[in-house]
């Protein structure tokens, strides 16, 4: 590919580069570039969110950069201030390395594994000892870090900025400073911190960096970013059925978003799929598409033929919830916040009155009382895609369960 071709492909799905000139000039050189991103395993696993920034990576990998992921063991014992109205409580060392290990397994779903170079910041953090953090420390001012959006509000709102916290982002540019870096990736969020190694790497004899940053990605409800505690997201070790029907239930809008940062199609061929005017065909190929990434074609195929025999076809998925209850007699609005299909008496009476639940594919009506023997079961159902299988087991129950 020519400068400006390859470009294009790096560019795509990027929000900032700072500067486009300066990396269109790095690769008229012809050698490789390092790149490097840095990692810290605040938690063990990892969602697609995460794998916007790292598919990104690959596409540097693929055109034989050098590509340096860097897991922040020491930098996560500061923690990164970002987006946060509080100081971040710092790991422990036990908790990196366990965090660490599973991220960087998961991480290889993505990434070559022969083509990454896993590096520990700690590596050359540690060994720069206090007279080298008192000269980092020289190389930025108070009223630059006061200019990050994040400690300008804690500051202007009185909150405590702990000192330590200034480090993080001069302990990330040291990153940049250690490998020599010509290319640093992250997210928009982290744009500050990548900017400041750029800021300070000619303090140490080095050509700025060019930042690159990727967007967050929204979750399956396409408002909040995506993320496990908002629980809209979707998890790169998940079963692939799981994430098949996460995919499928994103809008038709949203769609073209995950089109464009979690699958490798040039602008023009996703413009050529939305050209097609057949929403759900497109999402059912985005929805293998992903799978296909993490769990392989078999996978993807029985997948999408789950899918197709739950929401289609109307029947109970082939692997079901199981949910103990005790033999006897049971109301059903009861049996339905048990299963966790609905989160209160109130809701699952709501659900019974509309018809929306089932026994074994027949409507249950509100009020009727369920007795089960031991070792009987059942499918309960709300509506087309909810499904659990009930089960009693132990002695029977002499009264019904709660009355609405």
């Amino acid at each position: 590919m020519s400068v400006e071709e390859t470009f294009a492909y790096l560019a795509k799905g990027c929000v900032d580069i700072v500067t486009a000139d300066a990396l269109k000039a790095k690769l008229r050189l012809g050698r490789p570039l390092t790149v490097k991103v840095g990692f810290d395993p605040t938690a063990p696993d990892i969602h697609l969110g995460h794998t916007v920034l790292m598919r990104k990576m690959r596409h540097f990998q693929d055109l034989g950069h050098r590509v340096v992921f860097v897991i922040g063991d020491f930098t996560g014992m500061i923690g990164d201030p970002t987006g946060r109205s509080k100081t971040r409580p710092p790991l422990s060392r036990d908790e990196i390395e366990k965090n660490a290990e599973t991220y960087k397994n998961q991480a290889f779903k993505i990434l070559h594994p022969d083509k990454t170079e896993l590096r520990f910041n700690g590596e050359w953090l540690r060994a720069l000892g206090s007279e080298g953090f008192v000269r980092l420390a020289a190389t930025y001012n108070v009223a630059r870090m006061l200019e990050r959006r994040d400690f300008r509000q804690r500051f202007d709102a009185g909150q405590s900025i702990s000192i330590h916290e200034f480090l993080y982002p001069l302990a990330q540019a040291y990153d940049s400073v250690a490998l020599e870096a010509d290319v640093e990736l992250g997210g928009t969020d982290q744009l500050f911190n990548l900017n400041v190694g750029r800021d300070i790497m000619p303090a140490y004899a080095l050509e700025p960096q060019v930042v690159m940053t990727t967007p967050l990605l929204e979750g399956t409800d396409g408002v909040e970013k995506m993320s496990k505690t908002l629980g809209n997201y979707i998890g790169v070790t998940e079963p692939a059925d799981v994430m098949y029907a996460k995919v499928m239930s994103i809008s038709d809008e949203l769609m073209w978003r995950y089109y464009t940062l979690l699958t490798d199609l040039s602008e023009s061929e996703i413009a050529a799929e939305r050209s097609r005017g057949a929403p759900m065909a497109s999402k059912m190929t985005l929805a293998r598409t992903i799978i296909v990434d993490f769990h392989g074609d078999l996978a993807a195929e029985g997948a999408e033929a789950e899918w197709r025999r739950v929401h289609q076809e109307r029947q109970a998925p082939s692997v079901l919830r199981v949910v103990k209850v005790d033999a006897g007699p049971h109301r059903p609005h009861a049996l339905l916040v048990s299963a966790g299909l609905a989160r209160s008496n109130g809701e699952a009476v709501r659900l019974l009155r509309q018809r929306a639940v089932r026994r074994d594919g027949v409507v249950l009506e509100a009020g009727t009382e369920l007795s089960l023997a031991a070792g009987e079961g059942f499918v309960l159902s709300v509506g087309p895609a909810r499904h659990v299988r009930i089960e009693a087991s132990g002695a029977s129950t002499s009264q019904p369960t709660s009355k609405p």
